[in-house]
């Protein structure tokens, strides 16, 4: 079966007094919310965003997905992606059901076990471990509880009976809209074993001395081998993210024309990492450089990072113009979807 490709922005929500065209908490909730209304009347699939911790982004995506999900009718409405090292899994499983069915059923979670921040040890603070096993661990739990199994035995006259209870409430279908943010080929590995979704960013915490999109292709085989090894019986989704700008005017010359456009390779989280480039230009280079792109045709969906501290006029703008120019190229097609 052959999906037809998605394409969503990726919005960190970030704020900065005086800078831009977001200067505060509020504006940085409020344009997400707008945003996310005018890409679905653009034709655009999805609406996700990224949760940071102690800094000036967005943090608390519930909230904010219930929101998004009241004002619009067919996007699918996600995160790109939760760290779980903060989570308590069953209020997570709570609020994620509540907000899923405010959406319709259409929000698609993207979870992991986080990335480099500016905290020493910030789940600490909230009460929790910083051990990665410990977020597969939460992870495990929350789908359980979203999945609708007991979590805790019931009362019986002042003691444990048989009988074991589920969260409340429950929101069928939600237990397969999760995703693995994954940063290696081997936790993509184990994502496909454990039945989630993959989201792969652009970054990839290894590099083998190949293009960042034939690696992360490479991710994305091992991934799908994986899931047809372990006998799941449905189809598993794979996102990879990308920065894509195209040049239109003085304006995105001036903020991005001196882009290079090309994969890096440093330090990060312990490891060797390789970062993947960024496409900007003038639109019909950018469509044939993304259809050459090996994991952008591998995967079903491309979320598009946006620059959102520059306004939702400007983000609409520019997601209206990969929609039209860019997109099709990679297979998209503009079409308005029925709520699944």
């Amino acid at each position: 079966m052959t999906r037809s490709k998605k394409i969503g922005f990726l919005s960190f929500g970030a704020w900065l007094p005086g800078v831009g065209q977001t200067h505060s908490g509020a504006d940085a909730h409020l344009q997400t919310v707008e945003l996310a209304v005018a890409a679905e009347e653009i034709g655009i699939d999805g609406a996700f965003v990224r949760v940071h911790h102690f800094a000036r982004q967005l943090s608390s995506p519930f909230p904010l997905l219930a929101a998004i999900g009241v004002r619009t009718s067919r996007i699918e409405i996600g995160t790109a992606v939760i760290d779980m090292r903060y989570e308590n899994p069953l209020y997570m499983a709570e609020t994620a059901a509540a907000a899923d069915l405010l959406a319709g059923g259409r929000l698609q979670l993207g979870v992991s076990r986080g990335s480099p921040e500016p905290a020493w040890h910030g789940a600490e603070a909230f009460g929790y471990s910083v051990d990665p096993d410990e977020a597969r661990e939460k992870a495990a739990l929350f789908r359980a509880a979203i999945d609708g199994a007991g979590v805790v035995a019931a009362d019986a006259g002042g003691r444990p009976g048989a009988a074991t209870l589920a969260v409340q409430p429950q929101s069928p279908g939600l237990a397969d809209r999760i995703w693995w943010g994954s940063g290696s080929r081997e936790t993509a590995v184990w994502a496909g074993e454990q039945g989630m979704n993959l989201m792969s960013s652009t970054l990839l915490l290894e590099d083998t001395q190949v293009p960042f999109d034939e690696l992360q292709a490479e991710q994305i085989s091992l991934f799908r081998e994986a899931w047809a090894g372990a006998g799941h019986d449905r189809e598993p989704r794979v996102s990879v993210s990308r920065s894509v700008m195209p040049i239109t005017s003085d304006l995105d010359r001036r903020l991005f024309g001196g882009d290079a456009n090309e994969d890096q390779v440093g330090w990060l989280d312990g490891a060797i990492s390789r970062f993947g480039r960024s496409y900007t230009g003038e639109p019909d280079r950018i469509a044939e450089e993304l259809a050459d792109d090996a994991a952008v045709q591998a995967a079903d969906t491309l979320l598009l990072t946006i620059p959102s501290q520059l306004g939702v006029d400007y983000n609409a703008a520019m997601l209206e113009t990969i929609a039209r120019e860019i997109a099709p190229a990679i297979g998209w097609r503009h079409e308005l979807r029925a709520t699944a």
